[in-house]
C-alpha cells in the first residue's frame, strides 16, 4: 500500500518543469508560442504531470429583443451557473519530447467528460542522431496530433471552459476563432520572429466518408503565421502578428464554431437553456465549407498598461451555398495591471462584428457590438476572481422572426477561477 501511495505522489509532483508547455497559472498570461529552452535536461524516465482548471460563475444578466418568435426569450434570474472544469495531463516521453492531453471534465455543452484533444510535441529529436537534426531542433518545435490550431493570437487570450486564467474578461470574442483539428504544426524561432506553418484536416473530428453532395469535397486546411515579439526596454514589450487560415472546402469546418465547451454568458438571447444552446452571446458566420480568414494582432505592454487589438476578415460559404460571403471583426481591449506583482487589474474592451448573412432568399448584414468593463484580483498565482459588466447590442438588420433583431443583453458576471 505504501508503495502504491509513493507511485501516485511521484506521478503528481514529477515533471513540474519539464517540457515547453504553457503554464496554467498566472505565469501563463501574455504567453504566446512558448520559446525554446537551451537545455531540456537529462531524460531519466517517463514522468507525468497533472494539472487542472476550475471556473465557477455567478451572473445577473437581462436581455430583450424585437424579434417576433413563437418561443419567447428565456426568463433570466440572478444565479450560479454549474461549475466547469478541465484536466490537463502532460507526459515526458524522452528528452524534449512531451505528450499533452486536455480533457473537459465538465462543460456547459458536454456535461459528461469529453476529450478536447491530445498531441505530441517535439522540441528535440533524440532518436535522430546527427548535428544537422540537433541544429534544426534548436530553433524548431514540431507538434503532431489533435490540437488547438494556431490561427491568430486571440486564442492565447481566451477562456477555454474551466481555464479562465489568461482572459482578463469573462467571455471571448463575439466571433470566436477557435477549433481543434487533426494535423501537424511546425514553429520556427529566429531571434524575435516566430514562423508558424500547419496543415490539418480542416475539421473538428476525423472524416473518412465521401461527402453526400457530389459537388463538395473534403480538402485540408493550411495555417500560417508570422509574429514579431520584442522587449523594447525594461518596461515596453511589442508583439505584432499576422495569420492566415485557408481551406478550399471542408463540408464541416468549425473555425468559428469549434468550441465544444460553451460561452461564459449563460442563456442570453436564447429561447432555451439546454446543452444544445451553448453559444450565447457569440456569433458564427456559418462558413462550414470554404474559408479564407486573415487575422492581425497588436499587443503592447508598457509597465502595467497593456493593449491587445484584433483585426479580422474572413470570406467563406456554408456547405449548401455557392456564393461566398464576408465577415469582419474588430476587437480592442485596454488593461491596467497594478500591485506589487500586478495581482490586480482593471480593463475595458470593445468588440464589433459585421457579417453578410442569408435567410431564405434574403441577404442582410448582421451587426453586433459589445462593450465590457472588468476588474480582478489574483489572490495567489493559482487563484483568481474577476467581475465584469457587459452590454451587447444586435442590429435591426436581423430578420423579423429572428430573436436577435434589435437584441440586447447586459449585466454583471462574477467568476472565481483556480488553475494549477
Amino acid at each position: 500500500m505504501k508503495k502504491t501511495y509513493l507511485i501516485i505522489i511521484t506521478i503528481l509532483i514529477s515533471g513540474i518543469t519539464f517540457g515547453q508547455i504553457r503554464t496554467n497559472d498566472k505565469r501563463g498570461i501574455n504567453v504566446f508560442e512558448v520559446k525554446k529552452l537551451d537545455d531540456y535536461g537529462k531524460f531519466d524516465g517517463v514522468k507525468v504531470k497533472l494539472g487542472g482548471n476550475f471556473t465557477q460563475s455567478f451572473q445577473t444578466l437581462d436581455h430583450s429583443s424585437d424579434g417576433v418568435s413563437t418561443t419567447p426569450l428565456n426568463k433570466l434570474v440572478p444565479g450560479f451557473n454549474t461549475a466547469v472544469a478541465n484536466l490537463i495531463v502532460g507526459t515526458e516521453l524522452a528528452e524534449g519530447v512531451n505528450l499533452k492531453m486536455d480533457v473537459y471534465l465538465s462543460a456547459r455543452h458536454h456535461q459528461e467528460t469529453w476529450v478536447k484533444g491530445g498531441y505530441i510535441q517535439f522540441d528535440r529529436l533524440p532518436f535522430m542522431k546527427g548535428k544537422l537534426f540537433d541544429d534544426i531542433m534548436k530553433i524548431t518545435t514540431i507538434k503532431v496530433g489533435h490540437f488547438e490550431i494556431n490561427y491568430g493570437d486571440s486564442h492565447y487570450r481566451r477562456s477555454d471552459n474551466g481555464n479562465s486564467m489568461y482572459n482578463p474578461f469573462v467571455e471571448n470574442n463575439i466571433m470566436d476563432a477557435f477549433a481543434t483539428e487533426i494535423g501537424a504544426e511546425v514553429d520556427v524561432f529566429v531571434k524575435d520572429f516566430t514562423f508558424v506553418g500547419a496543415i490539418t484536416n480542416g475539421k473538428i473530428k476525423g472524416e473518412i466518408l465521401e461527402s453526400t453532395n457530389p459537388d463538395k469535397k473534403h480538402y485540408p486546411a493550411y495555417i500560417g503565421k508570422v509574429a514579431f515579439d520584442r522587449q523594447l526596454s525594461d518596461l515596453v514589450r511589442l508583439r505584432l502578428s499576422g495569420s492566415l487560415y485557408y481551406t478550399a472546402g471542408s463540408v464541416s469546418n468549425t473555425l468559428y464554431s469549434g468550441d465544444r465547451s460553451g460561452s461564459h454568458y449563460y442563456g442570453v438571447l436564447e429561447t432555451a437553456n439546454t446543452t444544445s444552446t451553448f453559444t450565447s452571446g457569440r456569433f458564427s458566420p456559418n462558413f462550414s465549407d470554404k474559408v479564407t480568414a486573415f487575422m492581425g494582432n497588436i499587443f503592447i505592454k508598457a509597465g502595467g498598461l497593456e493593449s491587445f487589438t484584433t483585426i479580422e476578415s474572413a470570406t467563406g460559404r456554408a456547405k449548401d451555398e455557392v456564393s461566398e460571403r464576408t465577415a469582419n471583426q474588430f476587437v480592442s481591449d485596454l488593461v491596467y495591471r497594478f500591485g506589487k506583482s500586478e495581482q490586480y487589474w482593471l480593463g475595458a474592451k470593445y468588440n464589433s462584428v459585421k457579417s453578410e448573412m442569408i435567410s431564405g432568399t434574403t441577404t442582410y448584414d448582421a451587426k453586433i457590438d459589445r462593450v465590457a468593463f472588468s476588474g480582478g484580483w489574483f489572490f495567489t498565482k493559482n487563484i483568481m476572481a474577476k467581475l465584469e459588466y457587459v452590454n451587447q447590442n444586435y442590429g435591426d438588420q436581423f430578420p423579423a422572426n429572428d430573436y436577435r433583431k434589435n437584441g440586447n443583453f447586459k449585466g454583471f458576471v462574477l467568476e472565481a477561477v483556480v488553475s494549477f
